[in-house]
């Protein structure tokens, strides 16, 4: 079970982990096994070791300058949905997301999955262009 003050200590352990050089905050939030989705249909990132890969591969370093803010929708047993605000000042980039993560017994997640919105992105299948 997750309960709200343990799912935004989680949320803020993510941002301190994000903001710090290298990776060793990651094993304080996720399990050994953990699943990371970048969105519903991205491949899986699985396991703690790639998790820490994918995240240095996808961050400028610990000096990555961005405003966060998070506020949590629902909590059922052990899932926690959030919506998250990021705006990176490097490239006035702005994301609005949806986490949902899925916790293990011991308050480290197992299951997180993204879903990634940002300026100007298309909502509906009929506003994307053309493939070819």
């Amino acid at each position: 079970m997750i309960d709200r003050a343990a799912y935004t200590a989680w949320i803020e352990g993510y941002e301190r982990a994000w903001r710090s050089p290298g990776t060793g905050g990651l094993a304080e939030l996720f399990t050994e096994d953990a699943t990371y989705l970048h969105s519903p249909y991205a491949d899986p990132v699985i396991g703690l070791d790639a998790i820490r890969a994918d995240w240095e591969a996808n961050r400028d370093g610990p000096d990555e300058e961005f405003t966060m803010a998070a506020v949590i929708l629902a909590i059922e047993g052990e899932t926690g949905v959030a919506r998250v605000f990021v705006r990176y000042a490097a490239n006035h980039q702005e994301y609005l997301d949806l986490w949902v993560a899925r916790f293990g017994p011991d308050g480290r997640c197992k299951w997180f999955e993204e879903w990634p919105f940002w300026p100007g992105q298309a909502w509906s299948a009929s506003d994307r262009a053309p493939a070819g």
